[in-house]
């Protein structure tokens, strides 16, 4: 077998399966993560490992082929910005542990957010987010698609109905994160889901801080986003983003709501997407995405990256354990710490609050993140920064190591007072990001620094 024929095999999962593979779906996430998606093995050496496909191109399969490939008739890779074998091994797992139906697999998360968005969403439509957002994400839609002629409505997602109430003709979408840090109040998925179907309106949900402990799509959202970058990598190398689509979003029903997927395309022989994604069995939103915005704008991930997220992916369930234990005997510390004035963790929240956070989070799990106020205020919080010795200063979260941040200087420094209050960013606030050292270590290093602030 050679080496395109290799590639070929682990690629088209839905046209030819590698010898001794097998669906894991209904296997446990420490299974599937091992194991999920087509590839085995390669076929051509044995390699159990997925293959880092190093190329810009792909050898094509004589001219009748070729013009089924370039014409979307038939599965196969053409160039590498907008598909590549290692890469579609990491979407077909991505998308078989998050329980969806494709995937696709970009440069970052932020490529990722704008590309669910741009998917369905055109100069003078309107998409309706909550507030409770990443304070890039809050950039890029507050500015940078409003250039674009895309209007983002925020809403405040304490009220589900607000989502309704902000809905119009040209609403093309709802976004919101499942656990928007800062504030750490889980998102009503299921109640924003719910009034989005009843519109015809796809909930696209970023679960970055939540993968596994939180379930986007069980809940009736359509489409998830990750930034791979944190939880799925978890080991600070490797910047990525993803798309999952549930397969499940009635998208061929909204001929009207959903244009975009449903009116002709000029540059694909001016045939729909529901068209084009049945006629090779694929799934129109996340094809559309590859064959329009990959091909376009080119945020493509590498395939070394790729790579590095699978290897990410394969311990993602037991570095999860480990985080979510450590970040409450961490959130229990500060609890009870006299210089603190208040720690912001799913744990201590009540009313309706908690009462989601018990709906949606994995049973035992409150998520890794932990954000806290000292008393001292701005400038405490600065010297605790300052003060620290295990835990790393930078701007990310998910890492395997223990990460500390002070937001309103550094990620939502871009805001004004008035949009970093919004989002959940006070002047005194830290986020710590917990990772998977012994919770001893961690708390020692919070006491000195506390100390010393």
């Amino acid at each position: 077998m050679t080496l395109q024929q290799s590639a070929e095999t682990i690629v088209n999962a839905k046209e030819v399966t590698t010898p001794g593979a097998s669906s894991f779906r209904s296997r446990h996430p420490e299974t599937q993560a091992l194991h999920g998606g087509s590839f085995r093995y390669d076929p051509a050496t044995g390699a159990v490992a997925v293959p880092i496909y190093q190329t810009t191109s792909f050898q094509l399969p004589g001219t009748e082929g070729a013009d089924k490939l370039f014409a979307l008739e038939a599965a196969g890779h053409l160039y590498t910005r907008v598909s590549n074998p290692t890469q579609d091994a990491f979407e077909q797992r991505l998308a078989e542990l998050e329980g969806g139906a494709a995937a696709l697999a970009v440069s970052s998360g932020q490529a990722a957010s704008a590309f669910a968005i741009l998917n369905l969403a055109r100069a003078g439509d309107n998409i309706v987010s909550s507030a409770g957002l990443y304070g890039g994400t809050w950039a890029l839609f507050a500015a940078t698609l409003k250039s674009f002629g895309i209007e983002t409505r925020f809403v405040d997602a304490a009220d589900p109905e607000a989502f309704a109430r902000a809905t119009d003709d040209r609403t093309r979408a709802y976004y919101a994160e499942s656990l928007p840090n800062p504030k750490l109040e889980v998102f009503p998925i299921g109640e924003v889901a719910a009034i989005g179907r009843r519109f015809g309106i796809p909930l696209i949900v970023d679960n970055t801080a939540a993968p596994l402990i939180i379930r986007p799509l069980e809940h009736g959202a359509a489409v998830v986003v990750y930034s791979a970058t944190k939880y799925i990598g978890g080991h600070g190398t490797s910047i990525g983003g993803a798309i999952v689509d549930s397969g499940t979003f009635p998208w061929r029903d909204l001929a009207e709501r959903q244009p975009a997927l449903n009116e002709p395309d000029p540059s694909y022989q001016g045939k729909t997407w529901i068209e084009k994604a049945d006629a090779i069995g694929f799934h129109p939103y996340i094809l559309r995405a590859r064959a329009v915005l990959l091909r376009d704008i080119g945020a493509a991930i590498s395939p070394q990256n790729a790579f590095q997220l699978i290897q990410g992916i394969e311990t993602l369930p037991l570095r999860l354990r480990q985080h979510t234990e450590n970040a409450i005997k961490v959130a229990d510390y500060l609890n009870n710490h006299p210089k603190v004035a208040n720690v912001i963790f799913p744990k201590f929240q009540e009313g309706e609050a908690r009462r989601r956070a018990d709906t949606y989070f994995k049973p035992g799990t409150y998520g890794a993140l932990v954000g806290f106020e000292l008393k001292g205020g701005r400038e405490a919080g600065r010297r605790f920064i300052d003060a620290l010795k295990l835990f790393y200063h930078l701007a990310n979260i998910g890492d395997a190591r223990s990460l500390a941040i002070h937001p309103s200087t550094t990620t939502h420094s871009q805001l004004s007072i008035e949009d970093q209050l919004a989002t959940g960013v006070t002047p005194g606030y830290v986020r710590l990001s917990i990772g998977i050292e012994h919770p001893d270590d961690l708390i020692s290093d919070l006491s000195q620094a506390i100390e010393t602030a």
